[in-house]
């Protein structure tokens, strides 16, 4: 049962843990659009914008969302939108395998923060994989996947 000795655990994973594991999948995307040619920016969040490092835009409410934006990429072709679109995917998972690659290796602790963090990766997994619109021009990844894979129809803005 939740109670306020929750609480701390609750921040943390709300305010740390949740926004990690958003800009790990983000990162995927974006590390896909820079292999492949394109410029990115991977936003944190929305609001007011805080900062920025480069291309990473942070805002206000980092928490919510991380995005990727970017520009035509080289030589375009179907199998390259469909990378930088699972990039989040692969992240993540990547991420679920070193965590608990270095916890059965002895060196990192078994602690309720990487628990969240395999949480929180498994939960985007879960929902980028399912063919879906969040919204008008705004697919999940694997509706992206679908769609450029079956029509050659490519988004340039990806969640």
């Amino acid at each position: 049962m939740f109670s306020w000795n929750d609480m701390i655990t609750f921040v943390w994973a709300f305010f740390i843990v949740l926004p990690l594991t958003s800009f790990v999948h983000a990162a995927g995307h974006t590390f896909f659009v820079v292999l492949f040619g394109g410029r990115p920016v991977l936003t944190m969040g929305r609001g007011r914008k805080l900062f920025s490092v480069g291309t990473l835009h942070v805002h206000s409410l980092y928490f919510v969302d991380a995005s990727c934006q970017y520009t035509k990429i080289k030589n375009e072709s179907r199998w390259k939108y469909a990378l930088i679109y699972a990039g989040g995917i692969f992240f993540n998972a990547t991420s679920i395998l070193v965590v608990n690659s270095l916890i059965h290796l002895g060196i990192w602790p078994k602690h309720l923060f990487f628990y969240q963090f395999v949480y929180f990766s498994i939960y985007f997994i879960f929902f980028a994989l399912l063919p879906i619109d969040y919204g008008k021009d705004n697919p999940s990844d694997g509706k992206a996947l679908y769609t450029v894979l079956k029509y050659g129809e490519t988004i340039r803005e990806i969640d």
